[in-house]
């Protein structure tokens, strides 16, 4: 632990970041979300370069896979040959890691100690390992015994019999249950011992959300919200957000984590839209939505307004279940059409502007008729909407923000206890 009581952990494997590759990405995006958890967090890789101006990075070639001493001892090693250059190298490697390790709380070896990319790593790990400190994590995506294409270069007895063997004091984890069904055969351990962490996708990157709207999500919890729903809309009284607000109340009890989101300003053409927003915000508290019913308006700096660049927004309709449009009257209406170009459906008022736009392609509603009807044809439809449930069964558990927080965080605290 360092001298601010920060947790240090290192993460090591052949190579890293920014290196593509499914094991070096996930390095990447574990490095970047402890780092900003609050972990000092260090990158150890054989070949690889800084990627983050949070996160060190040492990078030491005899780690490596690809180090020509690592190929030269490898086809010994393929061909059941120990020699006195793999001892040599061994303890070289020892002497690089030894007083760099010391300096962690937690190790994680992706790969290294059930692959045999560079047995002499693999020999030196184990030796460190057996001091306890720091405490070692043994991720493993793949296993070298049970893999055809490795097992012709494998042989009977040391250095190949330690990635078979389980290192006492070590934690495993493995990235799937598949996985853990091999480890738990390869080993010869109970599944107690292992734990299923699978790798994740990182929400803002892949749906390419601005700096504004990431932090937004996070200000706001967002992607907790089931539904997320969206009224695109100036706060002006012809946009009967009251009605909104109350269909998201009705939602409550039988999606308690039901969110509206209102975009736009006060409409600037009438003084009156700043009090008919404070009677919303007076609605909402009443209805005990104040966690739940959000003017991104008032999201902005303290004492400043936000406005939501018209690309914003559209980053909005990517990340939100479905459109909410009870207008009571609209010269056309553009959301709808945004709607259908982000694929998500739309509840709207039966007024004719949104006939024309949509035709039969929207769940339409009285906008003076009952929030409950509304509330309740909002959840039959997206209890049987598949793409919903695929989308927030992700979210909750394989999005990396909830494997980080729900899962490794855990894990590490556990280890270093």
């Amino acid at each position: 632990m360092g001298d601010n009581g920060v947790k240090r952990i290192a993460l090591l494997h052949y190579s890293g970041p920014p290196i593509i590759g499914g094991v070096e990405s996930t390095i990447a995006t574990h490095a970047r979300m402890l780092t900003r958890t609050g972990y000092d967090i260090t990158v150890i890789a054989g070949s690889g370069k800084p990627f983050d101006r949070l996160v060190k990075y040492h990078v030491i070639p005899e780690i490596g896979s690809r180090h020509p001493k690592v190929l030269a001892i490898g086809k010994e090693l393929a061909a059941g040959k120990v020699t006195r250059d793999f001892e040599q190298f061994k303890d070289g490697i020892l002497n690089l890691l030894r007083p760099l390790l010391n300096q962690f709380d937690v190790v994680i070896v992706h790969n290294a100690i059930t692959m045999h990319k560079n047995l002499a790593l693999t020999a030196a790990l184990n030796q460190l390992s057996k001091a306890k400190q720091p405490r070692f994590i043994a991720w493993c995506h793949d296993f070298a015994w049970l893999d055809e294409l490795y097992i012709p270069e494998l042989h009977p007895g040391l250095p190949w019999n330690l990635l078979r063997r389980p290192w006492p004091g070590v934690k495993y984890v493995v990235v799937s249950h598949h996985r853990l069904a091999m480890i738990v055969n390869l080993l010869q351990i109970p599944e107690s011992a292992v734990s299923v962490i699978t790798p994740g996708v990182e929400v803002g990157e892949f749906l390419g959300l601005s700096p504004l709207v990431a932090n937004l999500i996070d200000k706001l919890d967002l992607l907790r919200a089931e539904p997320l729903m969206l009224l695109p809309a100036r706060v002006t009284r012809r946009k009967n957000i009251e009605f909104a607000i109350r269909v998201t109340a009705c939602l409550q009890s039988t999606l308690p984590r039901a969110t509206l989101i209102v975009t736009g300003p006060p409409g600037p053409h009438n003084p009156k839209n700043l009090a008919y927003l404070e009677t919303l915000n007076n609605l909402k508290d009443d209805l005990g939505l104040k966690e739940r019913v959000f003017f991104l308006y008032e999201q902005g700096e303290p004492g400043k307004p936000l406005q939501m660049p018209y690309s914003a927004v559209a980053e909005l309709y990517r990340i939100s279940d479905l459109l909410l449009f009870p207008s009571q009257r609209e010269g056309f209406g553009i959301p709808v059409l945004e709607a259908g170009l982000t694929r998500i459906p739309v509840f709207a008022a039966s007024i004719p502007s949104f006939h024309e736009s949509t035709g039969d392609y929207a769940t339409f509603f009285d906008p003076n008729g009952d929030p409950q009807i509304v509330a309740s044809r909002i959840h039959q439809f997206l209890a049987t909407n598949s793409a919903y449930k695929l989308r927030h069964h992700t979210l909750e558990h394989f999005s990396w923000q909830s494997i980080i927080h729900q899962q490794i965080i855990p894990l590490i605290e556990e280890v270093s206890a």
